[in-house]
């Protein structure tokens, strides 16, 4: 994409969206009542909006590196709020994606400075899955199986916020992983229970 075409393809897209709606923009300035809450990576190869078919105004969107969930990342955490809170969405779903940079950076030794603190959290999760993954030979698949690890890993941390846990006991409230498989397309379903997973860290990390 060139960057001087940037406007005019703007132009283009209001052209277009005006031929199938003339109040498209009107209504669109009335304000957002999203459904879902999308953790994602902020990898240019990955698009939160157009892998799923959603339109504007459909998806509340936070984007970071691994698409993680940090407790002390005042981001992601005012981005939950906001969006479990004040938006009452009904769905949070953690989107990550194979051959994930991020999470590849992760699995190598060299010092990456202002990015280790950040990377420390996938390390974590291998850490924590470090039996299941060593015991993977081959090193392609080992990197497929951290990147969905750290899905729902990062599942578990929404679930351990106070916004999720409330909207969970009141609306039911959904958390849901997913990888994006950059390969061919698709979107894969960890089939992560959140009730389940609920069950099982309430104990620990119920705020009640």
């Amino acid at each position: 994409m060139k960057f001087e075409s940037i406007f005019h393809s703007n132009e283009n897209w209001i052209k277009e969206r005006l031929s199938l709606d003339a109040d498209y923009f009107s209504n669109l300035s009335k304000g957002q009542k999203p459904e879902i809450l999308y953790i994602g990576c902020s990898d240019s190869r990955v698009t939160a909006e157009e892998l799923m078919g959603a339109h504007p105004g459909e998806v509340f969107v936070h984007r970071n590196i691994a698409n993680m969930v940090i407790s002390i990342d005042l981001s992601a955490m005012s981005v939950i709020n906001y969006a479990v809170r004040h938006l009452k969405v009904n769905h949070v779903v953690v989107c990550g994606h194979y051959e994930c940079g991020g999470v590849r950076a992760s699995l190598e030794s060299a010092d990456l400075g202002i990015l280790n603190p950040w990377l420390r959290n996938i390390r974590d999760v291998y850490r924590i899955h470090m039996d299941e993954l060593d015991a993977i030979e081959d090193t392609q698949k080992r990197f497929d199986r951290l990147v969905e690890l750290n899905v729902q890993e990062q599942c578990i941390n929404v679930l351990k916020t106070a916004e999720v846990q409330e909207a969970f006991k009141e609306r039911g409230l959904t958390v849901s992983g997913w990888v994006f498989d950059i390969r061919s397309g698709k979107l894969v379903d960890l089939n992560i229970d959140s009730t389940t997973v609920m069950k099982n860290i309430q104990k620990i990390y119920d705020l009640k």
